[in-house]
C-alpha cells in the first residue's frame, strides 16, 4: 500500500523470457521482500514467411492480463519491465509498429558481422562498446535490415521491454542496461554511439532518448488503466530492463569476493565492476561490459545455457521417447558417469530451434564425434553431457573474467531458473573448486521491484541495501566443491581441440 517514505509498497514486474513470461506481484519494505505469481504464459519466437518474429503483440495481451490478475488483489503502486536484450521494434512516424520484432535467433544475421567489421574493425568496435561479438547484436540485426521497407520507414527503435513501456505510457526512450546490450552504445560516455551507427549504415536518427534505472518512464495511459483496472495515476518505472541487468541486482551478494551466474535460457557469467574491461585481452577473450543498475558495469560472458536441455527435452517429448521428464533425467544423470563427453556448449550450431532430424541431442552426439569424445547416444547421456559442458564453460569463465579485471573469486552466486537444478549447482561447485550459494530463483523479478520501490520511497538507498534486504530474506543454498573429479582434464580436452 502506498504510505509515507519508508512504508512497503506493492508494485508489479512483467519479467519476460525467451520462452515465457510471468507477471509478479511484490511487497518490499525495509524489511519486506515477498514476491507472489500473478500471471505466468509460454513465450516463443513464430515462423513468418520464413523468418523466426516474435508475437510482441501477443506479450502484450499477456502483460495486460496479467496487470488484470495484479489489480484484482489491490492497488498497484508501480510497474516495471524487464526482457531478454538486443531485440527491437520500430515505428514509424505516427508511432505504429511496422511488424513484429525478429528474433535474434533467426538466420537473417549470418555473416552480417563480418560486413561490418569491414567497415570497422573488431578492435574499434570494442573500444567504444565494450561488447562481445555475438552474431545476433543489435547492430547486425539493424544492418541486416539495410534497404527493407520496415527501416525505411522507421522513425523510432525501441528495445522489447521500451516498446511494451510505451505501450503502456505512449512515451519513448530507451533504458541504459539494454541499450548497453545493442552494439550502437558507448559504454565510457554511456550514451548513443552514433558516429559508429552511421559508420556503418544504421540511421542513428531511430536511436530514441535514454534514461536510467530508477527513471520514471510515465503513467498510465487513461484507456489501458481502465482496460485493467488500476488507477491513470500508477507509474512505470524504468528497472535494470535487461532481464540479467535486473538480476544481478538480486544477486545476494556479500562481504567476500564473488562472481556470479544469472542462470536460465542464457547463463551470464561474470563479475560486477565500477568501470569497463576495455583490453586486447578482454576483447579477445569474447567477454562484454554491459550497464548495470547504478552506473556498474557487467563484465560476463555469454553462455548458450539451459537453452539446450530445454529445447532437447522438447525433442524428446515431441517423439515420445520415454523417461525424459525433466526430474526423471536429472536423477539418473546424477549417478551417470561424470565427465564421459564434454563439448563446447557456445558452439553456434546450438543457438537455433532444433527441427526434426536435426534436434538438439544431435546437435551435441555431432559435436562430441568433432571433439574426439565419446558420443553420448541416451537421453540420460545428453543430458549429463550438457550439464557437465556447462560446469566446464562456468570454470573457465568464472576464471577468466577475474584474470581478466584483477579480480580474486572465492565465492560464485548462481541465480535465476537454473538454481531450481541441484545437480548443476553442484557440479557448478565441483568445477570452480569453489562454494556456490544458489539463490534467488526469480531473480530478475526480485531486481526489478527493488529498484521500483527505491524510486517510489522505500528506504532502499544502494544496491548494498537491497542485497541485505535479500539476505535477510530469501533462501540461498551453499553447495560446497567436491574434489573428486578432473575438471581441468575435461576442460583441456576441449581447448586441445580448438573448443571452447
Amino acid at each position: 500500500m502506498t504510505g509515507p517514505h519508508g512504508a512497503t509498497r506493492r508494485v508489479v514486474a512483467v519479467d519476460l523470457g525467451a520462452t515465457s513470461g510471468r507477471v509478479m506481484v511484490a511487497e518490499v519494505g525495509p524489511d519486506t521482500l515477498t514476491l507472489t505469481e500473478a500471471h505466468r504464459f509460454p513465450n516463443a519466437p513464430v515462423r513468418v514467411d520464413g523468418s523466426l518474429r516474435w508475437d510482441v503483440t501477443g506479450l502484450h495481451r499477456e502483460v495486460l492480463a496479467g496487470l488484470r490478475v495484479a489489480a484484482a488483489g489491490g492497488p498497484v503502486d508501480g510497474i516495471g519491465i524487464d526482457s531478454w536484450a538486443v531485440d527491437y521494434g520500430l515505428l514509424d512516424a505516427g508511432e505504429k509498429l511496422l511488424g513484429e520484432p525478429y528474433s535474434y535467433r533467426d538466420a537473417r544475421t549470418d555473416g552480417v558481422a563480418a560486413r561490418v567489421l569491414a567497415k570497422s574493425d573488431a578492435a574499434e568496435l570494442y573500444a567504444v562498446t565494450g561488447v562481445q561479438q555475438l552474431p545476433f547484436n543489435t547492430i547486425y540485426q539493424l544492418v541486416a535490415a539495410a534497404g527493407t521497407p520496415e527501416l525505411e520507414e522507421a522513425a523510432t527503435l525501441l528495445l522489447l521491454p521500451d516498446l511494451l513501456g510505451y505501450w503502456l505510457t505512449g512515451e519513448v526512450g530507451a533504458e541504459r542496461t539494454n541499450a548497453s546490450t545493442t552494439g550502437l552504445y558507448d559504454a565510457r560516455s554511456r550514451s548513443w554511439a552514433t558516429e559508429l551507427a552511421d559508420l556503418v549504415g544504421v540511421p542513428s536518427a531511430i536511436l530514441p532518448p535514454l534514461r536510467s534505472a530508477g527513471d520514471v518512464v510515465g503513467t498510465l495511459l487513461p484507456d489501458v488503466a481502465a482496460e485493467v483496472g488500476l488507477d491513470a495515476g500508477v507509474p512505470v518505472v524504468a528497472v535494470g530492463s535487461h532481464d540479467t541487468a535486473s538480476a544481478v541486482v538480486a544477486v545476494p551478494l556479500g562481504d567476500e569476493p564473488a562472481a556470479y551466474i544469472s542462470s536460465g535460457t542464457w547463463s551470464l557469467v561474470g563479475l560486477e565492476l565500477d568501470r569497463p574491461v576495455l583490453t586486447d585481452a578482454a576483447r579477445a577473450a569474447d567477454f562484454t561490459n554491459e550497464g548495470g543498475v547504478d552506473g556498474t558495469i557487467r563484465f560476463l560472458k555469454n553462455v548458450m545455457g539451459l537453452w539446450v536441455l530445454s529445447e532437447s527435452l522438447r525433442s524428446w517429448a515431441e517423439a515420445g521417447e520415454p523417461g525424459t521428464d525433466l526430474a526423471t533425467l536429472l536423477r539418473a544423470a546424477a549417478d551417470a558417469e561424470p565427465l564421459r563427453s564434454v563439448v563446447d556448449i557456445n558452439d553456434p550450431s546450438l543457438l537455433a530451434p532444433g527441427t526434426p532430424g536435426d534436434d538438439l541431442p544431435t546437435r551435441v552426439a555431432a559435436l562430441a564425434r568433432q571433439a574426439g569424445e565419446p558420443v553420448p547416444a541416451t537421453p540420460v547421456e545428453v543430458t549429463r553431457c550438457i550439464l557437465d559442458s556447462l560446469a566446464v564453460a562456468y570454470r573457465r569463465h568464472v576464471r577468466l573474467a577475474a584474470t581478466l579485471a584483477g579480480r580474486p573469486v572465492e565465492v560464485v552466486h548462481v541465480v535465476g531458473g537454473g538454481t531450481r537444478n541441484e545437480l548443476l549447482s553442484q557440479l557448478t561447485a565441483d568445477a570452480c573448486g569453489l562454494p556456490v550459494l544458489a539463490g534467488p530463483p526469480e531473480a530478475s523479478a526480485l531486481g526489478n521491484v527493488l529498484v521500483q520501490a527505491r524510486t517510489l520511497g522505500v528506504d532502499l538507498p544502494d544496491l548494498a541495501a537491497m542485497r541485505a534486504l535479500l539476505r535477510r530474506t530469501q533462501e540461498v543454498r551453499r553447495f560446497e566443491p567436491r574434489d573428486d573429479l578432473d575438471w581441468a582434464s575435461a576442460e583441456a580436452r576441449l581447448t586441445s581441440v580448438g573448443r571452447a
